[in-house]
């Protein structure tokens, strides 16, 4: 274990105060790691695979700070830069770090605070700092091949050259490993990705090395095949939402890690006819008690949610009405004759809204929602 672990059940009413509140669960993210591990435990496969959390865009905006205590567990994290790697370490991670992005100079990397070190390679200008290192700052490479996905990466030429050409750095012990890595373009899709897995198999045969191609999509969708590989990438999955389309968090046996509420901070009474909000996009049929939520787009809601988007008010279900404006969502109280000023409403994060249901509504996926909350709005760890 690299990272205690936290256990308290979530309580997803807290006062808001004046501002919308993400309530951060630790204990969901380790929850949601187990699960995990209790689908790579695939019999007949030994060893079994490791699992990188990844805790990109600040534990997908999650907070490291908060999602930390969740993560003991993991065999690995894996983040985008070094310094993100230095922020892991002065937490007092002790395990393997994968910086999957990290610009790559041998002065940075002579730094023996950041091992066990692993980095993600993937253009020929990042090798030569690789080759001049000296134990015991040898990282363990991974090469990225571009795929279908084509971002970053090696074409298949490309790639068997870097492979070649790393091997006897390998051999001399500048390097800890050299292992193969790809991103899946279509992970969601199992007849795209097997076909996708295959041909990257095809590339790597006869190179030897640990392979790591699957993320959280690939393992829960065949979770037997991500089980052959050395190590999958969990990201979304680990926060407890489902990257898989139709199906919510809690249908994998995930538990969210994060709830989104805000307060109501005031009332308004619409008759026939009337409109509402910017725009005017939405007109009364009847006389409507409208509640003003002190949430919006600055606070990453999206801007463009259609009306009818539902939220929760005192566990039963409104409806956002009107346009989201810069700090305001505008929600029907018609049938909600109980809610008061300060009262909470939940916008997603809780099994009766998940949080991929908001996603839906909103033409978008949930990990831009999550990772998209700006800084004004506060995380707090549930308790």
């Amino acid at each position: 274990m690299h990272a205690p672990l936290s256990a308290p059940p979530i309580n997803p009413i807290h006062a808001c105060g004046d501002t919308p509140l993400a309530l951060i669960d630790p204990a969901a993210i380790g929850h949601n790691l187990g699960r995990l591990r209790q689908l790579l435990a695939y019999p007949g496969c030994s060893p079994t695979a490791r699992i990188w959390a990844v805790i990109k865009s600040d534990a997908y905006g999650h907070t490291l700070a908060h999602a930390y205590a969740g993560l003991g567990q993991a065999d690995g994290l894996a983040v985008l830069t070094l310094d993100e790697a230095g922020q892991c370490r002065r937490l007092g991670w002790t395990g393997p770090i994968l910086a999957m992005s990290a610009h790559i100079t041998r002065a940075a990397l002579e730094d023996p605070r950041l091992y066990p070190l692993h980095l993600i390679v993937d253009h020929e200008e990042q090798l030569a700092p690789l080759l001049s290192l000296q134990p015991p700052c040898s990282p363990h490479v991974w090469l990225r091949y571009r795929g279908q996905l084509n971002h970053a990466g090696f074409d298949r030429v490309a790639y068997r050259n870097a492979h070649a050409r790393l091997l006897p750095g390998l051999h001399a012990g500048r390097l800890a490993g050299l292992g193969h890595m790809q991103h899946y373009a279509r992970a969601e899709d199992a007849e795209y990705m097997l076909a996708e897995r295959k041909a990257f198999q095809e590339l790597t045969q006869g190179m030897p090395g640990p392979v790591c191609s699957d993320n959280s999509a690939a393992l829960l969708s065949d979770h037997v095949g991500a089980a052959r590989s050395s190590w999958v990438r969990s990201g979304i999955a680990l926060y407890g939402i489902s990257p898989l389309h139709g199906l919510n968090g809690p249908d994998l046996g995930l538990r969210a890690a994060m709830v989104l509420q805000a307060p109501l901070y005031g009332f308004q009474t619409l008759q026939p006819g009337d409109t509402l909000g910017y725009g005017g996009t939405f007109r009364a049929q009847r006389e409507t008690r409208v509640g003003l939520v002190r949430c919006g787009y600055a606070h990453g809601y999206p801007r463009g949610m259609p009306q009818g988007c539902p939220v929760l008010v005192n566990g039963r279900k409104a409806a956002i009405i009107g346009r989201v404006s810069m700090d305001t969502l505008t929600i029907d109280l018609s049938d909600h004759p109980d809610a008061g000023y300060g009262t909470t409403v939940i916008l997603w994060g809780l099994p009766e809204l998940p949080i991929e249901a908001v996603a839906t509504k909103a033409g978008t996926i949930p990990a831009q929602l999550c990772s998209g909350l700006t800084g004004q709005v506060p995380r707090r760890a549930a308790s």
